[in-house]
Parts: C-alpha cells; structure tokens; sequence
C-alpha cells in the first residue's frame, strides 16, 4: 500500500488541509479502480466501509490478489468535514461559495476531443490510451483557484483514468439504492445485485456535472463526436453508490457493504478468485427522469405514512401536515406509481419542500434531474 498525500490550496494562511489517498495492488496493474467516500461530508456509512475496505485490500495486496491498482480516499471532503455550525454537521455545501461539493466538476470532453481527434484510428484500446492520456494532461493543466476547486481537481486528478469510479455517499433515510448511464447499467448491475440495492437510477447526463458524471459524460460526448468515424469504448464506470441513510454507520451494515463491494471487484476482474454467485435484482433499473420528487404544499409537522422500501400506487397518501395552531391536517399523495426510497429527515415541513422521492417507471421531468 502507498499512502499520498495531496495538498489543497489553503484559503487563509495556517489552514492548510490536505486529501489522503491509499493505494493498493501489484507493480504492473491491468487497470484501476478508484473508490471515495463522503464527498457530502455529512454522509459518513461510506468512510465505515471504506474503513473496512482499506483493511480488506491491504490482506488481499499481500495475497497478491489484487489485479488492478484500487485507489481508495476515506476522506474525500476535508473541507465540508469541519464546517459544524453550533454542534450541526453541513458537509453538502460549501459556506463561502453556498456551491454543492459534488457539483460543477470540471467538463474537459470539448479540451480533450480536440487533443485526441488527429491521434484517433481503428483500435478501440489504443483510442482508450489516448483518451486517458489526454484527460490527465487536460486536469495538470488546470490551475485552481479556490480551495474547493483545489479540492475538485485532487480528486478528479485521481479518478480520471479509471476503468471503475465509485463514489459513496448515502442519502437522508433510504435504501440502498445507486446512480448511473444507462449505457454502464449492464457491467454495474452485478453491483447492485451484491448490494441488494432497491432503486437503480439511469441517467446519461442529469445536470450539475456531478463526480460520477464527469468521467462518464467525456467519454458519452466523446463517442457521439467521434463514433461514426473511430470506435470510442466506454472507458469509465462510474457510479454513485447510496448506502441508505445518514444513521446507518454501523460495523455490521459496513462489513456487508464492504463484502460486497469486493464480490463486484472479484466479478469484475480486478480481483483474482471465484466471483460469489449473483443475488436477485431487488428492483429493476429505472430512469432517473421518472423519479418523483413528492413536496408538500404546505408547512408544518410532517409526518409519514409511508417508510423508504415500500412500493406506492398513484395517488397513494405518503404523509400529513398537521398545523399544529389551527388543527389543519394537510395529506401528500404521490402521483406516480414507484418505489419509495429515499425520504426527509426533517420533521418540520416548509411550504414546497421535497419530503421523499418515490422511483417510478414513466418519464416525466426533462433537464436537471438532481436534488440541489
């Protein structure tokens, strides 16, 4: 194993911070992956698992069963960890800028087609080479200008020739559930099977330049410039991996986590051995356009009717609102058809809030499809 350190650019002076990254397998790796967790700082499941898997793969480092070079960082978001105001953790958006962490990553697909399109031939693998090639010359030459840009470029520095990128994180009080393309579904859905993840979320492009997004939208962008004359394979995997809720940062769930993380690795072919037999889909892939944001129309108490997991009809009643000074109880229905699998932790309704998010099956929304 080899420890980095990656320095961040230090707002004021004596605040410096720093990125730590572990990396594992052999002198001569056939490809990599590269694992992060908690890049909303506030959504600690993925540091347990990491925690474990730092553990896991230095044993298998020394088995000499590691195939491909598998860089994990625990601790993606040094910044968001400190920023607790008055015993509340806010690891989702950066106070100085108000900008969410896992947004605005660096778009490079224009900078790089121009690098690569007089290099392209008829080899796909070579094409790969280039690509990767270019992407990291592309991420050296940008020179941040903010801590959280500094922060941005370490961490797209070190995925960005990955063949699997997965980024941790978890949601409210949810499920398991995950974010990919449709194009990655068919290599990622062993994942979700070894996770028993219970919504799976398609999207190519859902806006905000998101972690995952910025790796597998250059290589999308890269095939519609270039597909009809040089084949352009699909380099990264990349996928947001929610590990249920924000309490759920316990050994037992963390252990399985990890397991299955591994069983995927082995499947993969990142790691020598017999891959474990697949799980049952828990629920089928979905468009992240179908999901629905079920808000409310009013404010008050919130309280739910409905518990992440559960499959709801249209027009199902999720929640009330109790107005606690005039008696008045307010019931939210959804509208669509689908699984519930992520609700609010807030008890506390404001008028227009997003209370739960239900994955349904027809889509309905266009242009941005994330949460802000």
């Amino acid at each position: 194993m080899r420890h980095q350190l990656h320095d961040l650019i230090a707002p004021v002076p004596g605040t410096a911070r720093q990125i730590h990254s572990f990396h594992f397998g052999p002198q001569q790796p056939e490809g990599k992956v590269y694992i992060q967790s908690s890049l909303h700082a506030d959504e600690l499941p993925g540091m347990l698992v990491a925690w474990h898997l730092k553990a896991r793969l230095a044993e298998l480092e020394t088995a000499g069963r590691l195939r491909s070079e598998i860089v994990l960082v625990p601790v993606a978001n040094p910044v968001g960890l400190e920023q607790v105001l008055m015993d509340i953790p806010l690891g989702r958006y950066e106070l100085e800028s108000g900008q969410n962490f896992n947004r605005l990553f660096v778009d490079l697909s224009e900078d790089v087609g121009n690098q690569v399109e007089d290099l392209l031939g008829d080899d796909p693998q070579r094409n790969a080479q280039l690509i990767r090639s270019a992407l990291s010359h592309a991420l050296a030459a940008h020179t941040a200008q903010t801590q959280l840009h500094s922060q941005r470029l370490v961490l797209q520095r070190l995925a960005c020739d990955a063949d699997v990128v997965l980024d941790l994180h978890c949601d409210f009080e949810a499920v398991a559930h995950l974010y990919t393309t449709p194009e990655a579904w068919p290599q990622v859905e062993p994942l979700a099977r070894y996770l028993g993840s219970e919504a799976n979320l398609l999207a190519t492009d859902s806006g905000g330049q998101s972690f995952d997004e910025c790796f597998t939208l250059v290589w999308w962008q890269l095939q519609q410039r270039f597909g009809e004359r040089y084949p352009i394979p699909m380099g990264s995997l990349s996928v947001t991996v929610e590990l249920r809720g924000q309490g759920d940062v316990n050994h037992g769930l963390a252990a399985l986590d990890c397991q299955a993380i591994i069983d995927y690795l082995i499947h993969f072919g990142a790691i020598h051995g017999d891959a474990a037999p697949l799980p049952a889909l828990a629920y089928p892939a979905t468009p992240l356009a179908a999901v629905e944001p079920v808000t409310t129309p009013v404010g008050g108490l919130l309280v739910f009717n409905a518990l992440p997991g559960e499959y709801l009809e249209a027009g199902q009643w999720v929640a009330d609102i109790i107005d606690p000074i005039t008696d008045r109880v307010t019931p939210v229905h959804c509208q669509h058809a689908g699984l519930l699998y992520a609700r609010s932790l807030r008890r506390m309704a404001t008028a227009g809030m997003v209370i739960c998010h239900v994955a349904g099956t027809q889509v309905y929304r266009s242009g941005y499809l994330l949460s802000p």
